[in-house]
């Protein structure tokens, strides 16, 4: 395990009960918990963005202030949902997130999951082509995001303009060199982390897999990287792909983690649907005392398979409290899976 960060889905509840309830306490203390992780040496601060939720909406806004308040930690989301997005406005939202924080943007994109609304997309002036899907119009956005990310000229100069162009063909800017090999694909089957690597894109794979084999979630998952790992291979990339998977993980050091998680966690995977015939597993999640805790993750085949970790957060309970978690894991487990 060569890095571990943390999965904010910034939810925030007008409630008493919630340390997080109003729209600015969720991006606030986003922004104030990736300071608080990198003082701590974690490895990355990554972001969920879902629409039409009381949660993350607008990553960019986010990026740039979390990128200007910290130094070292890789800031990312997990992920972006193409649907929703203008690919050549990400492009340029992106490029200038990534000059603020120094060249440290990990930007997961995927299809997104189930919404809020039916088809919220729409409701953003997208639709698919005819006889596409909206998983179709997903990947085909990230393709042109991926083309124009690499910098090269491709509109046509006005002759009379404002101001003095640069010669040839004009690109988006401002341009960010390296950005586009720190793209990750969320997938969610072994087909897209397949079509992933194909395209030159890292990998995420979170606590959700769509069913392929019956097997434990974790065997699922490994077998996923395997594929992804096996099919960059095969398409000659240059550089050495990252790969990423998302946990649940809570270290039981002290009274509060125990009152909050002493029940235990899941300790089995779940099935669900995530649409009427959409078969879907889930993994499980982790609450014990350290040690004990160690053991359990050893056993993680996919943990063990991936060069990247990112820690699930319960955001709600506010930015102390979530710092607690992260340095309980770097501090009593992180070391024992080979981090650092």
């Amino acid at each position: 395990m060569k890095k571990i960060g943390f999965l904010s889905f910034g939810h925030w509840t007008p409630s008493p009960h919630s340390e997080t309830r109003t729209g600015a306490d969720a991006l606030l203390q986003s922004i104030e918990l990736a300071v608080a992780a990198e003082e701590l040496g974690a490895d990355g601060a990554y972001f969920r963005v879902h629409h039409f939720a009381r949660q993350l909406g607008s990553p960019f806004p986010l990026l740039a202030a979390a990128g200007a308040k910290t130094k070292r930690i890789e800031i990312g989301t997990a992920v972006i949902d193409m649907r929703y997005e203008n690919p050549l406005y990400m492009v340029e939202d992106a490029g200038a997130a990534d000059l603020i924080a120094g060249g440290r943007l990990q930007l997961g994109v995927s299809r997104g999951s189930p919404e809020q609304v039916i088809d919220g997309w729409r409701y953003f002036g997208y639709e698919p082509e005819d006889g596409k899907t909206d998983a179709d119009m997903a990947r085909r956005k990230v393709e042109i995001f991926l083309d124009f990310l690499g910098g090269d000229g491709f509109a046509e100069p006005n002759p009379r303009p404002m101001f003095p162009n640069p010669p040839g063909l004009l690109r988006l800017e401002p341009y960010s060199e390296g950005l586009r090999d720190r793209i990750w694909w969320g997938a969610a089957t072994d087909a897209t982390a397949v079509w992933a690597a194909e395209k030159g894109m890292n990998l995420q794979s979170s606590t959700l897999k769509f069913d392929e084999g019956g097997e434990p979630f974790h065997i699922q998952q490994a077998k996923q990287i395997r594929a992804f790992r096996e099919a960059w291979t095969k398409a000659g990339h240059k550089r050495e792909p990252r790969v990423s998977v998302s946990r649940s993980i809570f270290a039981l050091v002290d009274a509060r983690d125990r009152a909050y998680f002493g029940r235990g966690a899941e300790p089995q995977d779940s099935i669900g649907y995530i649409d009427d015939t959409t078969r879907a597993i889930f993994g499980r999640s982790y609450a014990a005392e350290p040690d004990a805790l160690i053991e359990e993750l050893k056993n993680d085949e996919a943990i063990a398979t991936a060069d990247t970790l990112l820690l699930t957060v319960p955001n709600q309970l506010g930015v102390d409290y979530n710092a607690h978690v992260i340095e309980a894991i770097l501090k009593h487990v992180a070391p024992a899976l080979g981090w650092r």
